[in-house]
């Protein structure tokens, strides 16, 4: 019965890494567009002052991505469903509401 965890962990990974990199293109469109003082995450917008917007955002998601897979790695597949879920509604479901509206 191990095909059924190892397909729910490998979909909710990749779910996780897409979050990841939805959140980094839009908080670079959003922070390009808006200046950083749309940019709710403060240690972020120390990455992105310190780095340039585009090298703190994917400093920021590359470490986030890598604490996913580390994750995933030692099969703890429904916290990795969880951040998942979590940066879909916090991160992205405000900033497509910014940006469309």
């Amino acid at each position: 019965m191990r095909v059924p965890s190892t397909r729910f962990g490998n979909a909710v990974l990749v779910a996780y890494l897409m979050a990841q990199v939805c959140d980094g293109l839009f908080t670079y469109i959003g922070v390009a567009i808006y200046g950083m003082r749309v940019e709710g995450n403060p240690v972020l917008g120390w990455l992105m002052g310190a780095l340039g917007y585009a090298a703190g955002v994917a400093a920021a998601k590359t470490a986030a991505g890598a604490f996913g897979i580390a994750l995933h790695l030692a099969a703890v597949h429904r916290v990795v469903a969880a951040l998942a879920v979590f940066y879909v509604v916090v991160a992205l479901v405000p900033w497509i509401g910014l940006l469309l509206f």
